[in-house]
């Protein structure tokens, strides 16, 4: 079983427990919900390569990446330096984060928000919009078809932008013929964790040019932004870059060389 396994069994098994008071009917849009998120993907549509500030403390294959981790500072470092988007990952076992983190975020910030998790079940789509999410990420590779048609149906409902990640060729095949319009393509590949950024390049080419595409992973100077930027992608999403320097905020337009 590899790392991206383990992670999916341990989170199906976390949502049986946390989510077990929620039914697929609760999941809809109800009359109630009057929050209306921020649009992530307009957010990202700029004529300059835009920025999601990754808010991460651990992941598994680096494990703690910063110790001294206050999450609402760090976004707010962000939201004051220039970052488009925010990133917030509220996986907890593996990544050390939380949704707590993602609300209280959201509520200091004034730009979008990304859920970052592991999303295999409609009812953390509903929990997403609850905690305060503006758009949420959907990794084809953890997914069927059919799910990620669902999911994106539902998350449409409730305001939420899906951003839909692949590493290969026949996922991005999947996204494609599941009408996506905000792809993100991980450097990362989530079985190894190694990373590789011309893995972005590669499968750019097959992208048509209405999609919106964002590198995510493995993105660590200016160089790696121009060149992304130089083969049409509007976006990097970048976290352990950003979290690993002295001020995660100021790092933002150096990377970008703004």
């Amino acid at each position: 079983m590899n790392i991206l396994d383990r992670i999916v069994a341990d989170k199906r098994s976390e949502i049986e427990q946390s989510l077990k008071h929620l039914t697929k009917f609760d999941a809809k849009r109800k009359a109630s919900d009057t929050r209306l998120p921020l649009n992530f993907k307009k957010a990202l549509n700029k004529n300059y390569l835009s920025i999601i500030a990754e808010v991460k403390k651990a992941s598994p294959s680096k494990g703690v990446i910063r110790e001294d981790f206050q999450p609402l500072e760090v976004a707010k470092l962000y939201d004051q330096n220039g970052a488009d988007c925010i990133s917030v990952l509220t996986e907890s076992k593996y990544f050390q984060g939380c949704n707590d983190y993602l609300t209280k975020i959201k509520a200091a910030v004034d730009i979008p928000v990304l859920r970052k998790d592991f999303i295999i079940d409609e009812r953390q789509i509903r929990e997403s919009y609850d905690i305060g999410a503006d758009a949420i990420l959907l990794i084809v590779s953890i997914l069927t078809q059919a799910q990620l048609l669902d999911f994106q149906r539902l998350a449409r409902d409730l305001g939420l932008t899906c951003l839909v990640e692949v590493h290969s060729e026949s996922e991005l095949k999947i996204a494609l013929e599941c009408g996506c319009s905000l792809i993100g393509i991980n450097n990362r590949n989530l079985k190894t964790f190694e990373t590789n950024i011309q893995h972005s390049l590669n499968l750019k080419s097959q992208i048509p040019d209405e999609v919106l595409c964002i590198s995510e992973s493995g993105i660590r100077s200016t160089e790696d932004c121009n060149l992304l930027f130089n083969n049409g992608f509007k976006a990097v999403l970048v976290g352990e870059t950003l979290m690993r320097k002295e001020n995660p905020g100021l790092a933002i337009p150096e990377l970008l060389g703004r």
